[in-house]
């Protein structure tokens, strides 16, 4: 499945409920950590962190900050140094992020403002990483988003937890409806919102299905990513791109970067 098709979802639309989209959030927020999807990339992006002198990252399209709270505690396990996120996003979730703030004991901090991928504010200085996120913008703005990171000399890393692959769509339509109803009373922080709009309104779940089946069919490859890279003025800038193996047999998409 090497073609790409760029098909809406809804979470990026303005006039979709925001309640909504949080809850949509928070859903994949839980899956991701449990599941331990991004584990594979930890010691990847710990070298990129390595090579850049770098102990702050700058989290970018963090939605509810899927992930980053179990990326952070396996950074600072396997380098046993201490290290900074900062999460941001256009739409940001700030009851999410601040339940990841109170998990790290302030380790995970958060941009209260929207902040831009494209053109992130000089002040929010460290390696940018963008997780789950990197496949909602067309070819043009997403190497906008590799570009500002080599314009303000940055180090990024794209990461996307899936393989495009055909039985991921299966496992989207079959499965994860049902996991969502199984899930919703145990993913924190708790909102009557969210218990409402799976269990009475079921936009949650019809959402997460409907973006989940877009966001795979949305995908860049590693084709795509290295074609994206070679377009860049970055002649001092090193790149990764594969696919990391997860436990569960789906390989995890990564794309690196960093000034030498």
């Amino acid at each position: 499945m090497n073609k790409r098709w760029h098909l809406f979802e809804l979470e990026d639309q303005n006039w979709f409920p925001h309640v909504v989209r949080q809850g949509m959030m928070d859903v994949l927020r839980f899956l991701i950590t449990v599941l331990g999807m991004y584990k594979p990339i930890v010691p990847l992006l710990r070298q990129g962190l390595q090579q850049t002198g770098q102990r702050q990252i700058i989290d970018l399209c963090a939605g509810a900050g899927g992930g980053i709270l179990q990326v952070w505690q396996e950074l600072e396990k396997q380098s046993g140094q201490p290290v900074q996120v900062t999460v941001t996003d256009k739409f940001p979730n700030v009851a999410a992020y601040s339940y990841l703030q109170a998990q790290s004991n302030g380790a995970i901090d958060y941009a209260e403002q929207s902040v831009d991928a494209t053109a992130v504010p000089a002040e929010l200085k460290g390696f940018r990483t963008v997780f789950s996120a990197f496949h909602h913008f067309k070819p043009a703005m997403a190497q906008a988003i590799l570009q500002d990171a080599v314009r303000q000399n940055q180090g990024i890393g794209v990461f996307e937890g899936a393989s495009k692959k055909w039985h991921e769509l299966l496992l989207v339509w079959l499965v994860f409806p049902w996991v969502i109803l199984l899930i919703t009373p145990f993913i924190r922080p708790f909102t009557w919102s969210r218990l409402f709009f799976t269990y009475v309104l079921p936009l949650i779940p019809l959402g997460v299905v409907w973006d989940g089946t877009v966001s795979i069919l949305r995908m860049y490859t590693p084709e795509h990513l290295q074609a994206m890279v070679q377009k860049l003025n970055a002649p001092h800038y090193t790149w990764q791109i594969g696919r990391a193996k997860h436990w569960s047999g789906t390989g995890v998409l990564y794309l690196i970067g960093y000034p030498l």
